[in-house]
């Protein structure tokens, strides 16, 4: 108590300080003084658990930030701004649900509150729900039409949706009202890499990382389109770069490890999926990339063991069960290498080396018409495979 008197005279340093609502540690100090004081109304006394809340969610203790952002929700249950920023931290902790909640309430006290709508959409669309969060930056942009984050955020909605041409119109126009968006420039860029125009996404990449040096997923992008123009030595300088950031980018080591790949480094694709498990064991890329690996270091049991765990994470990947598949020719398990190549073709009709290795296989088998008819079908597919 005597902390608190000696902060709370000479003409209240500690309410000055908590009142400049800088995020920093000074701020988290003389808001508690301020707090556990006694001496404030209800009314300031909301203002001072918000401005601590800010202050813990800019440090990442974002448990601490909920639970003063409540209070100051308790103190004033028509605070539309701390329900917004309340759900902006569960938004972060992926619990989308609460944030959803939190933006419903936020929008019911303020129903021209243009940030919910934006903020609403972006947690439908790590939900999913494309079509609401689409018609949540609608409403964003319908009540502040200046907003390029909005924008922005719809972008990246119509390009999971695989609408490539609406996304690229969308990241323009942030651009047209924000040219210093980096993130849109790099959001831009991978509709571009999507779209099979790999030299408009390296240009905006280019500009996405002069504008912001630090953004990983620039780098990411940009090493993806200089893999797709097979510059394999570009690509994985570019996903050192984006692993440099940023340690814990599990997609850069994925396709960092797929370049390895390419490049016959089976060992260092090895340790990149590895690294890449490590960080998201539900990562099915890393599985397949380092079953790859193993089925080319002439190890298939290993490469069975990855296949299988990338399988059940991702039971619709045509590669994968190709690449079991071969992993059982391999081993002369030859019925199983047959039913992958199955599943294989039958997620992708087109797939030329699924069809040609079950051609292969069957032929093994004594079956010389299926096998002949398969690896005619790939090569009418891709002329130059088996050659």
């Amino acid at each position: 108590m005597a902390l608190v008197a000696a902060a709370l005279s000479s003409a209240n340093p500690a309410v000055a300080q908590c009142a400049t609502g800088v995020p920093d540690d000074r701020t988290i100090v003389t808001c508690t003084i301020v707090i556990e004081s006694g001496r404030e109304s209800d009314h300031n006394l909301a203002i001072d658990f918000a401005i601590r809340a800010n202050a813990y969610r800019a440090r990442g203790e974002l448990y601490r930030a909920i639970a003063d952002y409540d209070e100051t929700i308790r103190l004033n249950p028509t605070d539309a701004n701390a329900l917004k920023n309340r759900g902006n931290v569960y938004f972060e902790r992926k619990d989308y649900d609460h944030a959803i909640a939190d933006y419903d309430a936020a929008i019911r006290l303020d129903p021209k509150f243009a940030f919910a709508f934006n903020n609403r959409g972006n947690a439908y669309k790590a939900k999913g729900d494309l079509n609401r969060a689409i018609a949540d930056y609608d409403a964003a942009i319908r009540l502040d039409p200046n907003g390029a984050f909005s924008f922005n955020g719809r972008g990246t909605a119509y390009q999971a949706k695989g609408d490539f041409d609406r996304a690229i119109a969308d990241y323009s126009l942030a651009l047209r009202l924000d040219p210093k968006y980096s993130e849109a420039f790099n959001n831009r860029g991978y509709a571009y890499l999507l779209k099979g125009d790999f030299a408009r996404a390296i240009a905006d990449c280019d500009e996405a990382v002069r504008l912001d040096p630090t953004l990983a997923t620039a780098f990411n992008t940009r090493g993806s389109a200089f893999h797709a123009i097979g510059d394999v030595d570009r690509a994985i300088a570019n996903y050192d770069e984006a692993i440099r950031l940023d340690p814990k980018y599990v997609k850069a080591f994925d396709n960092r490890g797929y370049a390895y790949l390419v490049k016959d480094d089976f060992d260092r694709t090895i340790t990149d999926s590895s690294e890449a498990i490590r960080l998201d064991s539900g990562d099915a890329a890393a599985f397949k990339n380092r079953g790859y690996a193993y089925l080319l270091k002439l190890n298939p049991d290993r490469a069975v063991a990855d296949f299988n765990d990338s399988i059940q994470l991702d039971p619709n990947d045509a590669v994968a069960f190709n690449g079991r598949g071969g992993a059982y020719y391999a081993m002369r398990d030859l019925d199983h290498a047959i039913a992958d190549y199955d599943a294989a073709i039958r997620l992708d009709p087109n797939y030329a080396a699924a069809l040609y290795w079950r051609g292969k296989v069957k032929q093994l088998k004594g079956d010389n018409s299926g096998g002949d008819a398969d690896i005619t079908a790939a090569k009418k597919i891709d002329p130059k495979i088996g050659s």
